[in-house]
């Protein structure tokens, strides 16, 4: 689609008529008008607007132009739903949300971030030892590495993990073997639905946030694995089966 429809259609989508949305990005309705004729497109301040209004990529906005890829794990950015956000809350076409959330890199090693994407890519075809090959040949060659030295936060996120990793560990949860490692994980792909005694079910997470987390099989055996979840404002630790079923929360402490 062309940006005149995908405007049109993210207005309408969104109940607005061409005054509201010129209000929404400090135009007239009249350069709403022409956008939708396909007369002119919106400047580079105005397209930032519309972004954040609509809450859709600029490179939607201009009809998929550029094939994204995330500049620090090479993931595709396929889906605007991928894409990680700004500090204030805009949309960052260069990362992921699994790498890059709130204005916050969450990888600051090159390996432990090749382990988390080589379990994710072995399959029959790609085995782990070309699986790792292939990233590190990929992760120096993409932006964020290459600039490490000017975007990295000089440790303090890597510092800010450390300190949730000691105290999840000073829990002493029976079963729960130490924690070494803290993963960006996305609300949305562990947002489990904790049963509650009254039959009802709840959940804790945000399905757009991006949390630190991990998951470890239990010190008893069996076929029960620990979840566990934290950010600046809680930790919470839970048991489940493959695949998530049967979740049940061991423990959510705020800190």
């Amino acid at each position: 689609m062309e940006t005149k429809e995908i405007i049109f259609q993210l207005r309408t989508k969104n109940g607005l008529s061409q005054d509201e949305l010129a209000q929404k990005v400090l135009v007239t309705r009249q350069a709403v008008s022409r956008w939708e004729n396909g007369e002119t497109v919106p400047n580079t301040e105005t397209l930032k607007l519309l972004s954040r209004e609509f809450g859709v990529s600029i490179n939607t906005l201009l009809g998929a132009p550029r094939q994204l890829i995330c500049q620090c794990c090479g993931m595709p950015l396929e889906d605007d739903s991928l894409i990680g956000h700004d500090s204030d809350g805009a949309l960052n076409e260069n990362y992921c949300k699994w790498c890059y959330a709130d204005g916050t890199y969450t990888y600051s090693n090159m390996d432990d971030l090749i382990d988390v994407c080589v379990r994710h890519m072995v399959s029959d075809k790609f085995s782990e030892e070309q699986a790792r090959l292939y990233m590190k040949d990929l992760l120096p060659k993409l932006d964020y590495w290459k600039r490490y030295d000017m975007l990295s936060d000089n440790g303090q996120f890597e510092e800010f993990k450390k300190q949730l990793i000691r105290e999840i560990n000073a829990l002493h949860i029976d079963g729960l073997p130490k924690v070494e490692k803290l993963n960006a994980l996305v609300g949305k792909y562990v947002n489990l639905a904790y049963p509650l005694p009254n039959g009802r079910s709840i959940q804790f997470l945000n399905d757009e946030t991006t949390y630190l987390g991990n998951e470890l099989e239990s010190q008893f055996g069996g076929s029960r694995c620990f979840g566990i979840l934290a950010n600046m404002d809680f930790i919470l630790v839970c048991t489940y089966e493959a695949g998530g079923a049967n979740p049940e929360l061991v423990l959510y402490k705020k800190r």
